[in-house]
C-alpha cells in the first residue's frame, strides 16, 4: 500500500488513527531532514533564501499530510448573497472623482510572470512572446501603465513576480524600458521541491539547478505571491511609499488592463468598511466551465475550484444555469491586509496537488495553491462581475489569432473590440495541431485574415493561407493526413467546408 493510499485510509478505527498518525510524524521528520541535507549543498545567500522557501514548503507539506478526504462539504455550499457579487455597471455608474490622480497613486500593478512559453512551442517566459506587431505581452503592460503615468501625471509602478525559470531572462530586458514612464519592480516567487509519489521525499539531490536536478524543482503556483511578495520586503517598500492597493493578474490576460471605476470604489470605501480584496468575476461560456466560481461556504465568501469538487457534483459545478460565473484570475488586494495576514500566520488556501511524470518517468507531486484561494481571508470580500472583454487570455495560438487580427485595434498597449464588429462576442478559433508552434503557426498565415465577420474556424491538418483572406460566419477546413490545402490569396470563404486537397500552383 503507498503512502498516501495509507494516509487516507478512512477507517474508523483508534488503532488505524493512531498509526497514521505516526506515520505522519515520521514523514515529517523524514522531510527536514532530506531539506537540510539539500541545504547543506550550497552557502551565502542562496541558502537563506532556499531557507526561506523551505519554511513555506514545510508549512504547506505539513498540512498536506493533514487533509483527510475533499476540501468542502458538498451540502454546505450556497449562493453567494446578492451583494456580495456586484455588477460592474453598478461600480461605473457612481463615476469618477475629479481627483483621479490620488486614486492611481495607491495603486500597484503587478503581474504574474512565473511561466514560461512551452506550450506556445517558445523558449524563455512566455511574456517575451510577440502577440501584436512586435510587441510582446511585457511591451503592452508597460505601455499601458507608462500612458496611465503620463495622462494623470501619477507614479504607477508595476512589479513582476518571475519564477527561477523566468527571472534572468526577464531581467535582462528590462534594461530596454530605462527611460519609459515605469518604475519596474521585480521579486521572485519561491523554490520548492518536487516529491516522489511514492515515498513522499524529494527528488533532488541537491539546490544546484544542474543536469537532472533542474527537474526537482517548481514554482508552487500563484497562491505564493503573498508569502513571497512579504519576504521580499518589496511590500513594505510600497506601503511605507503610500501605495494601499494591488491589481493582480496573469500577464497573458490581454484584458486585464487599470479599472479605474473599481480602483475609485476601493479607495473611496469608509475606512470601517474598506473591501480588502476584489475578484473579478466573468459570465460563463460553455467554454469556461472548469474555470473556478465564487461560492458562501460557512458565511466567507469563497472559491471553488474544479479540482476540490467531489465526483459525484462535476456536471453539476460545470452547469452554466447553477454556477453562472468564474473567475478571470484580476484580483485588486489591500496591501495592509497583505501584511497583516502574512504576520498573523493567517493565510489559509486549500491545497492543490498536481501530479507530473519526469522525463525519466518518474512520477512526482507538486503542491500549489492559487491566489484566488485566500479570499475567504480578506474582510469584506466582493465579486465584481465586469464585462468579458476583462477576460482575454493568450494561452494557445488559436487565441493568437483573435487578438493578432482585425477584431482589435491596438492603442496605448490595450486591446479594444472593433466597433466595425457587430457581435460583442468573440468568434470561437480552433487551430490543429500544426500550429501549436507559435514559429510554425506564423508561417502558414501570409497575413493574418479578416475576421471581423466570423462566428467559427476550424483548421486541422497541413493548411496555409495567402494574403488578404477573408473568413465570415463558420469555416471549416479540413485537411487529410498526406494532404494539402493553401487557401489562395484575397479568397473569401464564407459558411464554407474546404476538404481533401486543394493547393494552388504558381507557372
Amino acid at each position: 500500500m503507498s503512502v498516501l493510499l495509507c494516509l487516507s485510509n478512512r477507517v474508523p478505527n483508534k488503532g488505524m488513527a493512531q498509526f497514521q498518525e505516526m506515520m505522519r510524524q515520521q514523514l515529517e521528520s523524514s522531510m527536514h531532514t532530506e531539506l537540510e541535507k539539500l541545504l547543506n549543498t550550497v552557502t551565502g545567500a542562496e541558502k537563506e533564501v532556499s531557507k526561506a522557501d523551505f519554511e513555506g514548503f514545510k508549512n504547506l507539506f505539513h498540512r498536506f499530510l493533514q487533509v483527510k478526504g475533499p476540501s468542502v462539504e458538498w451540502v454546505k455550499i450556497k449562493r453567494p448573497p446578492e451583494d456580495s457579487i456586484q455588477p460592474y455597471d453598478k461600480i461605473a455608474a457612481r463615476g469618477l472623482p475629479d481627483n483621479v490622480a490620488d486614486s492611481l497613486n495607491k495603486l500597484v500593478v503587478v503581474k504574474l510572470n512565473g511561466g514560461l512559453g512551452t506550450s506556445m512551442g517558445c523558449k524563455g517566459p512566455k511574456s517575451l512572446i510577440s502577440v501584436r506587431n512586435e510587441n510582446t505581452f511585457l511591451d503592452l503592460t508597460v505601455q499601458q501603465i507608462e500612458h496611465l503615468n503620463k495622462t494623470y501625471n501619477t507614479d504607477v509602478p508595476l512589479v513582476l513576480m518571475n519564477s527561477f525559470n523566468t527571472d534572468e531572462d526577464t531581467k535582462k530586458i528590462l534594461q530596454k524600458y530605462t527611460h519609459h514612464r515605469v518604475k519596474i519592480h521585480t521579486f521572485n516567487q519561491s523554490r520548492y521541491p518536487r516529491i516522489n509519489k511514492e515515498s513522499l521525499l524529494p527528488v533532488a539531490t541537491s539546490l544546484t539547478m544542474n543536469g537532472q536536478n533542474a527537474e526537482g524543482w517548481y514554482p508552487p503556483g500563484h497562491g505564493d505571491i503573498y508569502a513571497s511578495f512579504y519576504n521580499s520586503g518589496l511590500l513594505n517598500q510600497l506601503i511605507a511609499q503610500g501605495k494601499e492597493y494591488i491589481f493582480v493578474s496573469n500577464i497573458d490576460n490581454l484584458g486585464a488592463t487599470v479599472d479605474l471605476n473599481i480602483l475609485h470604489h476601493l479607495v473611496s470605501q469608509p475606512n470601517g468598511k474598506r473591501c480588502e480584496f476584489v475578484m473579478e468575476v466573468t459570465d460563463k461560456t460553455r467554454a469556461d466551465v472548469k474555470g473556478g466560481t465564487l461560492i458562501q461556504y460557512e458565511g466567507k465568501l469563497r472559491l471553488l475550484e474544479i479540482a476540490q469538487v467531489p465526483k459525484a457534483h462535476v456536471d453539476e459545478f460545470k452547469s452554466v444555469s447553477k454556477f453562472k460565473i468564474f473567475n478571470t484570475n484580476n484580483l485588486w488586494i489591500s496591501l495592509a491586509a497583505i501584511k497583516r495576514l502574512q504576520e498573523q500566520k493567517a493565510m489559509d488556501m486549500e491545497i492543490i496537488v498536481n501530479p507530473k511524470t519526469l522525463d525519466g518517468g518518474q512520477n512526482v507531486i507538486q503542491l500549489e495553491t492559487a491566489v484566488g484561494a485566500a479570499i475567504k481571508c480578506f474582510d469584506n470580500a466582493l465579486g465584481i462581475n465586469v464585462p468579458r472583454s476583462r477576460f482575454l487570455p493568450v494561452k494557445t495560438t488559436s487565441d493568437l489569432l483573435l487578438v493578432m487580427s482585425n477584431l482589435y485595434s491596438l492603442e496605448a498597449g490595450c486591446l479594444t473590440m472593433s466597433p466595425k464588429r457587430e457581435f460583442p462576442t468573440t468568434p470561437h478559433v480552433k487551430l490543429g495541431s500544426s500550429f501549436t508552434k507559435v514559429q510554425e503557426y506564423l508561417t502558414r498565415f501570409e497575413s493574418i485574415p479578416d475576421m471581423l465577420e466570423l462566428d467559427h474556424l476550424t483548421v486541422s491538418g497541413d493548411v496555409t493561407f495567402g494574403k488578404n483572406v477573408s473568413l465570415k460566419g463558420t469555416v471549416i477546413i479540413i485537411a487529410n493526413h498526406g494532404d494539402r490545402i493553401d487557401i489562395p490569396a484575397g479568397s473569401m470563404l464564407e459558411n464554407k467546408i474546404v476538404s481533401g486537397n486543394l493547393r494552388i500552383l504558381d507557372h
